[in-house]
């Protein structure tokens, strides 16, 4: 079975209720690991997802709610034990600096450290980041602050498909990623520069033909003051949901 779980569904300020935004991509036994700003292997353990099955990290953009994790990710990973491959994908902008805060770490000096690559992507819309038969991944320069990718996912076996903005304003990128997707998670931290309200995140699910909206980077614990799924609704007349930690959603 293919599905999405949200490892955590905040904006940048983590609360009591909900970790930042990131995700886990499922597809039989494939993982792909969207984004890293907290260490994620408590919340896969905890959705029962074997950390080792972990093929490819995601990094949508370079700043700290969504890399900081980074390096004690792959610590872990080391110290469990792993010795497959992981490849890291990104947009260069987002890659290099990764690779400098890793070499902080002295990581190349790490004894029997588990073979990683980075991948970088370049920054073209639709462009085919990852492909494997059970799933296919796309990749689309977003509006943000700084550098960042929005992503597409395609079930091949269910035909199925999903997409993810990231932290973005409300842009024509993210319409054509999200066109006719069975599920799209927007971001709805709010009418903040590079980000979205919830009610422009329903505008941009109803311009797509998205069947279903969740929304994700939404404030969250004693800093969420209002109900971001009903402002969504007044532009947005399919189902919204607003995303919280641990919800599956399978294909």
């Amino acid at each position: 079975m293919s599905e999405l779980v949200i490892l955590g569904a905040s904006n940048a300020i983590p609360t009591l209720e909900s970790e930042t935004t990131h995700l886990a991509v499922c597809a039989g036994e494939q993982v792909v690991l969207v984004d890293c700003g907290t260490n994620p292997l408590v919340r896969l353990e905890r959705a029962g997802l074997n950390v080792q099955n972990v093929s490819d990290l995601i990094l949508t953009h370079f700043h700290p709610d969504h890399v900081s994790g980074l390096p004690l990710f792959l610590m872990d990973l080391w110290l469990v034990g792993r010795k497959t491959p992981l490849v890291i994908h990104g947009l260069a902008y987002t890659l290099d600096r990764a690779e400098q805060m890793m070499a902080l770490f002295g990581w190349q000096d790490w004894p029997d450290f588990f073979p990683l690559s980075f991948r970088r992507v370049p920054e073209e819309e639709l462009f085919p980041l990852l492909e494997t038969p059970a799933l296919r991944i796309f990749s689309s320069p977003v509006q943000h602050i700084l550098p960042n990718i929005g992503l597409r996912f395609e079930f091949v076996r269910e035909g199925k498909s999903a997409a993810y903005s990231s932290d973005t304003s409300p842009c024509p990128a993210v319409i054509r990623l999200a066109q006719q997707v069975d599920v799209l998670l927007h971001e709805a931290s709010g009418l903040f520069r590079g980000h979205t309200s919830a009610a422009q995140a329903g505008q941009v699910a109803a311009e797509a033909s998205a069947r279903a909206l969740y929304l994700v980077h939404h404030p969250s614990g004693r800093f969420l003051h209002n109900d971001p799924a009903q402002e969504a609704r007044q532009t947005f007349a399919g189902p919204v949901i607003l995303a919280q930690d641990g919800m599956r959603i399978p294909f």
